[in-house]
């Protein structure tokens, strides 16, 4: 699996997306995803988008391989600065952790294009960087990951995700997620070990995430930086 990874990271870039004809793309390719599986109804558009897409301590990124958009995924950074954050709403007992002073990364709207699947190219673990490079480039405290139950023995065996509340209803998706969360401090030499693709790869320059600073708007841990994504 290594061995197609770095494969797959030779031909993908990673983009962050503000412009709205490349978030229109992502909306666009977020819809074709859910329903393919029925996890929400049609809508004319043909988008699927809601209000915290356009948060200030919200974060686009986008993996292209060979020039297109194939997988994407949205981060919003949590922290005094700002509460804003989908999984908050459904699992407002995190709040708890914010107000201590933790810093959270919130993972959602994880969508890879199907015709990617169909070539095996191994895109999951590709998107899955996303969200472990932005914990280590804003040095934040706590992960989640808001899944479904068949997704969950993949966060807890690959990025060391612990099942912290049982499964509820989540905005706008028909299928219920469980919440996983992890102390990214804590597992991320762990996680390095048994998989360092999820780690920064200097060898492939076109790897690495241009994360914005979010300045005023994200407070970083006490504890300082890490070195940058």
């Amino acid at each position: 699996m290594s061995d197609r990874v770095i494969s797959a990271l030779n031909r993908a870039q990673y983009r962050v997306l503000t412009e709205e004809q490349d978030l229109e793309e992502i909306y666009r390719l977020r819809y074709d995803c859910y329903r393919a599986e029925n996890s929400i109804p049609e809508n004319e558009r043909g988008l699927m988008t809601d209000a915290y897409d356009e948060t200030p301590n919200c974060v686009h990124v986008a993996v292209d391989i060979d020039g297109e958009i194939a997988a994407a995924v949205r981060l919003h950074l949590v922290s005094r600065l700002s509460f804003s954050a989908p999984t908050l709403e459904v699992f407002p007992e995190v709040l708890d952790d914010v107000a201590r002073g933790r810093t959270v990364l919130d993972s959602t709207r994880f969508v890879i294009d199907p015709s990617a699947r169909k070539n095996k190219v191994p895109l999951h673990f590709l998107v899955l960087r996303v969200p472990f490079l932005a914990t280590i480039f804003y040095d934040v405290d706590l992960a989640l990951a808001p899944v479904r139950a068949e997704h969950t023995a993949f966060y807890c065996r690959y990025l060391g995700y612990e099942p912290a509340l049982e499964a509820r209803s989540y905005p706008g998706l028909a299928k219920p997620v469980h919440l996983l969360t992890a102390k990214v401090r804590e597992q991320r030499a762990a996680v390095l070990a048994r998989t360092p693709v999820f780690g920064p790869m200097d060898e492939i320059p076109q790897s690495n995430i241009d994360f914005p600073e979010l300045s005023g708007i994200y407070a970083a841990s006490k504890k300082g930086r890490s070195s940058a994504a």
